[in-house]
């Protein structure tokens, strides 16, 4: 049923799932939308691309049980969830033979899943798993979190992680959530992940894999939402300048401009800056301007369609020294029959593997996983094909500052996943900042016009947080 439509007119600049979250949530309040994207498909840096003649992510992600606003907002524009994506118990599996090791939380009642599982874990010995141990009990005493953050490496030096643990455990986990290195990853962002996985309910600590491709998983519903609650989505439409004009903005892309009463600026943080410093802005574009980025490679690998490893995803020992570069592999097949015989290996930090170029990285990633899984086959794809974001997530170092939704310029406000949240760049964080985003503008629009400030109806910093 639609909301009862409230006449505000809101541009909403950048069609990630920061920008569509704030969309839905706005129209749902009877907002008056108008969605921009440069791009010819929505999602940002999580949609899906053609490659030989498949619907492909331009990277694999993994969602956890936790995300309970990116599961609700699915439902909102009539995605299920449950058929979305497939749902597997905490785990950090190796192929067998490896040197990894087996480590599955079974299906019982927090915290129990993780002390049976810790007891049954293979391939970590007693010393393993009492460091293990220590270290979730010093964290769930500390709340999950460090009154002066530091790098997630000297975190473990300071509870004597061993140096198996880490190789197994902590770096493919650090690299899958923060992508940033554990010596300049931040600890406080480690253990918000940590708590909401290994410190939560089973369920909440669940890993989800996409059996659809990005897009489809929720930015092209949710345009269709947009667009059948009175909205308008705009593709191929750069922004290009926004201008307080009156109580109002202005907005411009390509040759036109239009007006509207408040605009959510859901780029990426350099296209961010470069819209803000003009408009009047200068302190976040400054900020945000000053961020370093870590890049994701995401090799596909096309084999004979029998192909099925023995997991749906497994865990990979990394070498970048002796060009083992991938940390986790994904069975395509095994996630969508249309795709049998796919595999997906995932790079995150990747500046040294990109540098190789996508032929010798694909072959590099052939080569490991014909090693991890000692079949010399894997070694000989049918075809390849590497997709290098070079700027996928903000190097998510110690105290670094993000700014909240809200700025210094009355009816404007930012979203993305780059925003202050304890959460690193994932997709629960864009949908979150987006929804804080809306949240801001509706609230801004209560207040009488000519005493307004966005800081004001945002009630201070606001942040994309809810926890």
């Amino acid at each position: 049923m639609s909301a009862t439509k409230t006449g505000l007119r809101v541009a909403v600049v950048g069609g990630g799932w920061a920008g569509c979250a704030a969309a839905v949530e706005l129209v749902h309040k009877g907002a008056q939308v108008t969605l921009f994207e440069a791009a010819r498909t929505l999602g940002g840096r999580a949609r899906g691309v053609e490659v030989q003649g498949k619907m492909l992510d331009n990277g694999q992600h993994i969602l956890l049980g936790a995300y309970a606003d990116t599961m609700k907002l699915m439902r909102r524009v009539g995605v299920d969830p449950d058929a979305a994506l497939l749902r597997l118990p905490l785990q950090m599996r190796y192929p067998a033979g490896s040197g990894g090791m087996d480590f599955v939380a079974p299906r019982l009642p927090a915290p129990w899943h993780m002390v049976v599982a810790l007891v049954r874990a293979q391939g970590l010995r007693r010393e393993d798993k009492l460091a293990l141990a220590r270290f979730t009990s010093s964290a769930r005493w500390m709340r999950w979190g460090l009154n002066d953050d530091v790098p997630v490496s000297v975190l473990l030096e300071r509870f004597d992680q061993t140096e198996r643990l880490i190789r197994l455990m902590w770096r493919p986990l650090c690299l899958a959530a923060l992508n940033t290195p554990l010596e300049r990853a931040s600890a406080n962002v480690f253990l918000a992940v940590l708590r909401d996985s290994l410190g939560a309910k089973r369920a909440a600590s669940d890993m989800l894999i996409p059996r659809l491709e990005l897009g489809a998983l929720f930015p092209q519903a949710a345009a269709r939402h947009i667009e059948a609650e009175g909205g308008a989505v705009r593709l191929g439409a750069k922004v290009g300048a926004l201008a307080r004009v009156g109580a109002g903005w202005e907005v411009q892309a390509g040759d036109n401009r239009e007006s509207f009463d408040a605009v959510v600026l859901a780029t990426p943080p350099t296209q961010s800056a470069a819209l803000l410093a003009p408009a009047g802005e200068t302190a976040i574009a400054g900020q945000i301007g000053a961020f370093e980025y870590e890049p994701i490679s995401t090799c596909y690998l096309q084999y004979d369609e029998k192909l099925r490893l023995p997991l749906p995803f497994c865990a990979l020992m990394d070498a970048p020294r002796d060009e083992r570069f991938g940390q986790f592999v994904f069975d395509r097949g095994q996630l969508d029959a249309n795709q049998a015989g796919l595999l997906a290996v995932v790079v995150s930090a990747a500046g040294a593997a990109a540098a190789l170029g996508q032929d010798a990285l694909a072959a590099a990633v052939a080569a490991q996983l014909a090693g991890a899984f000692r079949q010399p086959a894997l070694a000989a794809p049918l075809w390849s094909r590497v997709i290098t974001d070079k700027r996928a997530t903000f190097a998510c170092t110690p105290g670094l500052a993000r700014p909240g939704n809200a700025t210094s310029l009355p009816g404007l406000v930012l979203a993305g996943d780059y925003t202050a949240s304890d959460y690193p760049a994932t997709l629960e964080s864009a949908v979150r900042s987006g929804q804080g985003a809306a949240a801001a503008i509706l609230a801004y629009a209560r207040l009488p016009r000519e005493n307004s400030s966005l800081s004001h109806a945002a009630g201070g910093p606001a942040t994309g947080s809810v926890e």
